[in-house]
């Protein structure tokens, strides 16, 4: 278990890519430079897809991990 303290969780269980990150994408938006989204998703694409979309849009993805198909990842949100 992660000993990260996330500011908002985001649950997208259920939800099929690209929604996972449309909507982590729209929850980021409502956090303050350096806050941390905890995302949780059953699709297996957000492997790929949460990753590239960190680095993409400067957050940065602090840690993710996989237990019985669900995905959690943390991600601090950039400065900028």
């Amino acid at each position: 278990m992660s000993d990260i303290k996330e500011d908002r969780v985001f649950d997208a269980t259920g939800l099929l890519c690209p929604m996972p990150v449309v909507k982590a994408a729209k929850e980021m938006k409502t956090l303050e430079g350096g806050q941390i989204l905890k995302l949780v998703s059953t699709d297996r694409g957000s492997l790929a897809d949460v990753p590239a979309w960190a680095e993409d849009t400067g957050n940065q993805l602090l840690e993710h991990s996989e237990g019985n198909g669900v995905f959690t990842f943390f991600v601090k949100k950039g400065e900028g």
